[in-house]
């Protein structure tokens, strides 16, 4: 996120996206959100955390950290094992932790968008925006119309790098995938859009 981004509990493997793609997608635009790749539902879950939170770890997260090192120490190369790591890491706010497992899933087997843009959240709550920058764009190397690492591109690009034109490239390449872009609150995206353009971003 997975938006990125988490008031989702429990667990769910990375192919499955924040979005319930239905008659629109639902984005949210609201200061720094940034969404995760991962998760799977009607409302977008947000990552607003800031840099540094610190989240408690309940019992059975505790459970699942302790299964899936041991499933890590087991056999290092286990993709989806490290891929579950850094996805508890996120849900815990170790972003320093998840960095490091998501990089070693990615090593692992590098051609999944998801997971590059799990990463980028993780850089971007760490506070290292043009990182995350860049693993948005290596997710969107793999696949252009990701939709959320268009999005999450943008959010960086206006409120972490001050960079209104940047935002404005990586959300009009997400208009024109989706049109009906939205929101949580119902305003269209392209209506901010337009307002970036009266602003002087162009």
């Amino acid at each position: 996120m997975s938006p990125e981004s988490k008031v989702l509990k429990g667990y769910v493997k990375t192919e499955n996206m924040i979005f319930l793609l239905v008659a629109a997608l639902a984005l949210g635009f609201i200061g720094g959100v940034v969404f995760s790749a991962y998760r799977l539902g009607g409302t977008p879950v947000p990552e607003t955390a800031a840099p540094g939170a610190q989240t408690s770890v309940n019992p059975q997260q505790k459970e699942m950290f302790a299964a899936l090192l041991q499933r890590t120490e087991a056999n290092p190369k286990d993709v989806d094992a490290w891929t579950q790591l850094g996805h508890l890491y996120f849900d815990t706010d170790q972003p320093a932790k998840a960095i490091e497992a998501y990089e070693t899933s990615l090593t692992l087997a590098p051609d999944r968008p998801d997971v590059w843009t799990d990463l980028g959240v993780m850089y971007r709550r760490k506070g290292e925006p043009q990182q995350a920058i860049e693993k948005f764009d290596r997710a969107l190397s793999l696949q252009p119309d990701h939709q959320i690492a268009l999005f999450n591109k943008g959010i960086v690009m206006m409120h972490d790098l001050k960079d209104p034109k940047g935002a404005l490239d990586a959300w009009q390449k997400l208009l024109a995938i989706n049109p009906n872009a939205q929101t949580p609150a119902g305003e269209p995206l392209k209506n901010i859009i337009e307002q970036l353009q009266k602003g002087g971003a162009s």
